[in-house]
Formats: C-alpha cells, sequence, structure tokens
C-alpha cells in the first residue's frame, strides 16, 4: 500500500485526479477500522493530514466555514454558541481520543446513516463544498447524502468544507444507544425551533438509508413526534428493530421540543 501525502490542497487535488481509487484519510476514525478488520486493501491512501487549507474553521460574511479537517473536539469547544446541535453531536462521538482525531469531512465522506454530525448540519441546512479539475462546486448536505455510505463525491474530487450559516434557532441533538458514551446510535435526533423563520426542523439519524430532513409550522409542533417517525424508513438490525426506532424518534422529537422551548 502506498501513502501519498500532500503539502498543500493543490497538491492534493493533483494527486486524486492522478489515482482516482486512493482513498483519502484525515483522521482515520473509520478508514482505519476497514484496514484493520482488513474489511478494505486500498492501493493507495492519500493522506490529507498536512493540508493547513482544511483545517479550522473561519466566519464569512455571516457564514461559518467548516473546513473538511475540523475536528469534533474543535466544534465542542469552539462552536457552542453558533451550532450548539453540533456541538453536542461532537461531545458524543466516542472517546476523548476519537474526538480528537474524527472529522467533519470524514463523517461527510464515510456517509453512514448513523454519522452524529449529520442531522446537526441538516437543520442548520449545510452546504458541502467539493473541489476536482474541474474546479470548485457546492451542494446542499440533503442532495451530497444519496445512500448509505454513498455520498454525491466524483472520484477525482475532495470535500474541502462544509458552509453554515448560522440561524441562531433554539437547538439541541440527542440520541439513543445502549450506553452513554463511545456507542453507535441507534436512533438519533437534532431538533431546531426556529421562530424567526416560524417553523420546527428536525433531522434523524440511524432511521433511513441516509438522515433526513422533516419541517413543520411552529403552530403544528404537537403533531411533530408523529411527522418526524412518520418519515422516518428504519430497519431491524443487530442494534434495534424498526418499531423501538420509530418509538425512540417520537420520544426524543418530544424532548426536543421540551428542552427547545425551556
Amino acid at each position: 500500500m502506498d501513502v501519498l501525502t500532500p503539502r498543500t490542497l493543490d497538491e492534493a487535488l493533483r494527486l486524486r485526479a492522478e489515482t482516482a481509487d486512493a482513498w483519502p484519510i484525515q483522521g482515520g476514525t473509520d478508514v482505519m477500522v476497514e484496514l484493520n478488520f482488513d474489511r478494505a486493501r486500498p492501493r493507495v491512501v492519500l493522506n490529507l493530514n498536512e493540508v493547513a487549507e482544511l483545517r479550522g474553521f473561519a466566519r464569512e460574511n455571516g457564514t461559518l466555514r467548516l473546513g473538511a479537517g475540523l475536528t469534533y473536539t474543535e466544534c465542542r469547544r469552539e462552536l457552542g454558541e453558533t451550532l450548539p446541535a453540533l456541538a453536542e453531536a461532537a461531545r458524543t462521538v466516542g472517546s476523548p481520543q476519537i474526538q480528537n482525531r474524527g472529522t467533519i469531512g470524514g463523517n461527510l465522506g464515510t456517509a453512514s446513516p448513523a454519522g452524529d454530525a449529520l442531522p446537526p448540519l441538516l437543520v442548520e441546512e449545510a452546504e458541502v463544498e467539493l473541489a476536482g479539475p474541474a474546479g470548485r462546486r457546492t451542494l446542499p448536505l440533503e442532495e451530497f447524502l444519496v445512500g448509505p455510505k454513498q455520498n454525491a463525491l466524483a472520484e477525482d474530487e475532495l470535500i474541502v468544507a462544509v458552509h453554515v450559516r448560522p440561524s441562531g434557532a433554539r437547538q439541541t441533538f440527542m440520541k439513543v444507544g445502549p450506553r452513554n458514551a463511545m456507542v453507535i446510535a441507534v436512533a438519533s435526533l437534532a431538533l431546531a425551533v426556529d421562530r424567526e423563520r416560524g417553523e420546527i426542523r428536525a433531522a434523524y439519524g440511524s432511521a433511513g438509508p441516509v438522515p433526513r430532513l422533516v419541517r413543520a409550522p411552529l403552530d403544528e409542533a404537537d403533531g411533530f413526534p408523529d411527522r418526524v417517525a412518520e418519515a422516518a424508513s428504519p430497519i431491524d438490525d443487530v442494534r434495534g428493530t424498526a418499531a423501538y426506532r420509530r418509538h425512540a424518534l417520537r420520544v426524543l422529537t418530544a424532548r426536543a421540543l421540551e428542552r427547545c422551548a425551556a
């Protein structure tokens, strides 16, 4: 296995275009599991850890640009006021070591239905910035997620950043699992009560092929838990049944509404 380590984004994009079968890696919290359990053996790994342009976040004209290399620890420490649901989700991701290494870009690239960062980004209507030989483009996160562990990234593109315009809405993140820490969600939910726009937005995880966004007017809050549960399309698996996931989403939505109203 060859490891390519570019130092700049331009170099990374050139190497990506030249070796389309290379696996991008930064934190490695998903990729290394695949390698360690011999589930995959890529010919080339594209190590993005030295690309400074992918790190951190910046504010640009009222929009937050979250670099693909932004870690969960940085989300937890730096974004609690502007993106509280994302900061709450970051606290639930694995161990402190995983939070130090895992990245937003990695969560997007893996596109797991259980990705903890995805529901909070969906309720804030995030857009994903992609770059490749043809230039840069942005996609709404809802369009970027196309199936279980499938996304709209072209073979010669890299995830560069996520763009979010913080709504200022009261919001929260919750998830259900067999224990309180270091667990993959049986069901998860981010919810925002946006009084300025007069709507409620919720996004669920681990309850369908991809995390999805559900909306309703504020005056329909009473029926919103049922609406979220009905919008989901969960399955039975080793972590929980479809019926349990729907029930969990009703409970999580009701609790999230109470929390955001407090």
